[in-house]
């Protein structure tokens, strides 16, 4: 699924793929919100990790989760 980050006083958001669920993002987020956690972590769907100070979090953004297609198509 694709998650956006806004973080403060940056220009650009950061854009990733997640294999974690849109339940687990948002429990990342909510601890890092609330103060359990003071970063802000995910993984990409290549095992990258991803960290941002939680105190540094504009918004986050998760997106619907993405259908892996196989194969060729020819729609129209």
């Amino acid at each position: 699924m694709e998650v956006k980050i806004g973080v403060q006083h940056a220009p650009r958001e950061i854009v990733l793929e997640s294999g974690q669920s849109a339940e687990e993002v948002e429990r990342a987020v909510a601890d890092a919100l609330g103060g359990k956690a003071p970063l802000l972590s995910l993984v990409d769907d290549h095992g990258r990790k991803v960290l941002v100070p939680s105190d540094r979090l504009a918004y986050v953004e998760i997106g619907e989760p993405t259908v892996r297609k196989v194969g060729f198509s020819a729609t129209l």
